[in-house]
């Protein structure tokens, strides 16, 4: 629900989907969006409830190095000219109260 979540939040910003759970060995991407020139890879973190920190708790460095050995897999496989970008969305709460956070360039 959280990926689907964030699908429609970057195309209601005007991102097309370009691939859901990128995956190689070492890593995974949740989502692939392009917008014009501009390629993103988003990470998407969801908590239902604070008990165990909030959505933004879970993006740990280890995630990062791992985020952006993925994205550089992905690169190499599908050579982009335009400019990239790292990107999360935290997602907190429950339908229909839920917060969404949206933090661009993350990692760099």
């Amino acid at each position: 629900i959280g990926e689907y979540i964030a699908r429609r939040h970057f195309e209601d910003e005007g991102f097309v989907v370009v691939q859901k759970n990128y995956t190689v060995r070492g890593g995974e991407i949740d989502l692939i969006v392009q917008k014009g020139t501009l390629l993103v890879f988003v990470e998407v973190k969801w908590r239902q409830n604070t008990t165990f920190g909030t959505a933004a708790d879970a993006l740990t460095r280890q995630k990062l190095m791992r985020m952006r050995h993925t994205l550089s897999r992905y690169l190499t496989e599908h050579p982009h000219r335009g400019p990239v970008r790292m990107d999360a969305l935290f997602i907190d709460g429950k339908h229909p109260a839920l917060r969404i956070t949206h933090m661009s360039g993350i990692g760099t």
